[in-house]
């Protein structure tokens, strides 16, 4: 063999040859299951405690759903959940609102020179430490003199929410492009024809995508909530760090496990519309 056909035949093979792929490393499969495990075997042990019949939270006697219905049961329990609800629906209305103006001014609107100022400022929540938000929009809401717990909570989850909200619209509307925008133009369809008709329904997924996200982030903030909140404005995640401090009992298994579950579900179905999204995409 010749070195002109030893030559020849080294592209046939690099071209023949696998990219690499990750997922192969030697050793990967049982260090993530390690990983998984490790992350997520206190909240499998924190879930099958909830259904022990014991009064003893790391002894058990047998199942029951006695401790689900003592949180039923409890007044207060039930004013707090009542107040995340109300706060979490109340900002994911304004978050997603604001998300989708927004989104557009952003992506569809004029260029002007502090367009990527106000995109950081935006994603800022994201990337600042949550207790320094706590902080800081504590210190303003004091400054100012506003103390109505539950409103200035709504304004706080809903500040903190917004990136949440407009990351998933702002992706959609890159994917979209400007093609079926220009040419409703062309048929001379008006703007709000245009939004409505094109735009939003497009947008449609993405927008409740980012409003699941929204909510399940406000009903399960803790931070911000115990900073901002005051007597009568107690959310749900503050009432279980109250009860904590006096020792970890069955009700904060069981109350924890309902927020576990309200969380996947919002969160799978957020997923789903995904998936359906890039599928019909």
């Amino acid at each position: 063999m010749t070195v002109s056909s030893v030559a020849a035949t080294l592209p046939a093979r690099r071209s023949r040859a696998r990219p690499f792929d990750w997922r192969r490393t030697p050793g990967l499969a049982p260090y993530v299951a390690l990983m998984v495990a490790f992350l997520y075997a206190p909240l499998l042990v924190l879930v099958v405690y909830a259904f022990n019949s014991s009064s003893m939270v790391t002894v058990w006697q047998g199942f029951s759903l006695r401790w689900f219905a003592r949180v039923a049961e409890n007044d207060d329990i039930r004013n707090a959940a009542l107040n995340s609800l109300v706060i979490a629906v109340v900002a994911t209305i304004a978050a997603t609102a604001i998300a989708v103006t927004g989104a557009l001014a952003l992506e569809r609107g004029r260029r002007f020179a502090g367009r990527g100022a106000v995109t950081l400022m935006i994603a800022l929540p994201l990337v600042v430490p949550e207790i320094i938000v706590a902080i800081a929009t504590l210190v303003f809401f004091s400054a100012i003199g506003m103390r109505n717990g539950l409103v200035n909570l709504m304004i706080a989850h809903t500040v903190f929410c917004i990136p949440f909200a407009i990351l998933p619209v702002q992706a959609r509307l890159r994917e979209m492009g400007h093609a079926l925008e220009e040419a409703a133009r062309d048929l001379y369809a008006s703007e709000w024809q245009l939004f409505r008709r094109i735009t939003l329904p497009l947008l449609a997924p993405a927008i409740a995508s980012g409003a699941i996200m929204a909510f399940v982030v406000s009903l399960d903030d803790f931070l911000i909530s115990m900073m901002v909140s005051s007597a009568g404005s107690t959310t749900l995640p503050v009432y279980v760090y109250g009860m904590m401090r006096l020792g970890v009992t069955p009700e904060v298994n069981a109350i924890s496990t309902i927020l576990l579950a309200v969380s996947l579900v919002f969160v799978g179905a957020a997923l789903l519309l995904g998936r359906r999204h890039r599928r019909a995409g």
